[in-house]
């Protein structure tokens, strides 16, 4: 399992690489018929339109809502528009387009790092198969979209791996890339940190420990005391700034209330659907936790999904902010690395093609805010 390099990757990233082929064909014939574009779809609505606009213009942009609100571009991390930037630069592409190919790429990168923290606990095969069905998740459509999620499972992947073999300045470096992300970068920080802490307790002792402990809250916390000094509000800019987006942490009490009107009106069984998916994702994290994943992972995937249930706004984002969450996905692919290959790749094929329809559908539809 040491041999990471592109051979032993190649099917964890060919099996990724169909199944998100699979997904813009789908979308590609779906807008065929509806007459919509799926570039446009991909790169140019929802929040890729604000990601082009901060590779363009910069921070400084905000939208006043007529109840006051105030939605500011200082709540969408940098890393994604620089690299925007640094692509549309040399190729002429636009702002968009070029957030595609970050997203192309970043998404094969997310790919293998999932596979290599998967080959490393469970085997090969397993890892094969967590690529996929990571890539056959039903919002994996926003893999392929010019969103920061495929550039953030990137950079916590292979921080994870980092952690999990020792690779402290690595871990600490992609920690502090993935901070400066997207807000959950918090996440992989504390596991960094955790895997950091029972290493010590084991009795490894090195400078590259300390240093990657110290790397790893460099990026978020930079940016977020930019926005302070920006705004003049200090350590609680940044949380003011997601305020006026009716962003913040309130236990799940919103989306508990948003979930019993559901139930309360004609729209019950979208409420139970929701009900559903909640106890769905609990019940896989209590897997990982029988599984006996390791710490890190664990505190990782454990804090992805607090934020994403507990978040008060946007409720309708909930499951793609979930995607991060890779670690769901371990039992699964084990217990599919364990089945004859015939079956395991049929199952695997047949929610990938559910999860293209219902991605054509979604995107066509109310889409990921």
């Amino acid at each position: 399992m040491e041999d990471l390099g592109f051979r032993r990757a190649a099917p964890a990233l060919a099996v990724f690489a169909a199944v998100r082929l699979l997904g813009l064909a789908v979308l590609a014939a779906w807008g065929a018929a509806v007459d919509s574009s799926p570039h446009t779809l991909l790169s140019a609505r929802w929040d890729s339109l604000w990601y082009a606009r901060i590779a363009a213009e910069g921070y400084g942009y905000e939208v006043v809502l007529p109840n006051g609100d105030v939605h500011s571009n200082l709540a969408f991390f940098p890393l994604l528009p620089w690299l925007e930037r640094l692509v549309a630069a040399p190729t002429g592409l636009s702002y968009g387009s070029a957030g595609l190919v970050v997203s192309v790429v970043a998404g094969l990168g997310a790919a293998w790092g999932i596979f290599a923290v998967a080959d490393l606990l469970y085997g090969r095969q397993a890892g094969v198969f967590a690529a996929g069905a990571w890539a056959a998740l039903p919002v994996g459509i926003v893999q392929s979209m010019a969103y920061s999620e495929s550039l953030f499972t990137a950079l916590a992947a292979w921080a994870l791996y980092g952690a999990l073999r020792g690779r402290w300045l690595t871990a600490g470096l992609l920690a502090a890339a993935a901070g400066l992300t997207r807000p959950v970068g918090a996440a992989v920080v504390a596991a960094v940190w955790v895997a950091a802490v029972l290493a010590h307790r084991r009795g490894e002792r090195s400078w590259r420990m300390a240093a990657g402990m110290l790397l790893a809250p460099a990026g978020a916390a930079a940016y977020v005391l930019w926005v302070g000094a920006r705004t003049g509000d200090g350590l609680l800019g940044y949380l003011d700034v997601q305020g006026g987006w009716g962003n913040g942490f309130d236990g799940g009490w919103a989306f508990a209330r948003f979930i019993g009107a559901k139930l309360a009106s004609s729209a019950f069984p979208a409420g139970v659907g929701l009900i559903a998916g909640v106890v769905l994702v609990l019940w896989l994290y209590a897997l990982c936790v029988r599984q006996r994943q390791p710490a890190a992972l664990l505190v990782y995937c454990g804090i992805v999904v607090a934020l994403a249930l507990c978040a008060s706004g946007y409720f309708g984002s909930k499951p793609r902010l979930l995607l991060p969450a890779f670690p769901l996905l371990l039992p699964a692919a084990v217990a599919l690395a364990r089945w004859r290959t015939g079956r395991a790749v049929a199952v695997l094929s047949a929610v990938a093609l559910a999860s293209a329809a219902y991605g054509a559908f979604w995107l066509n539809g109310s889409g990921p805010p």
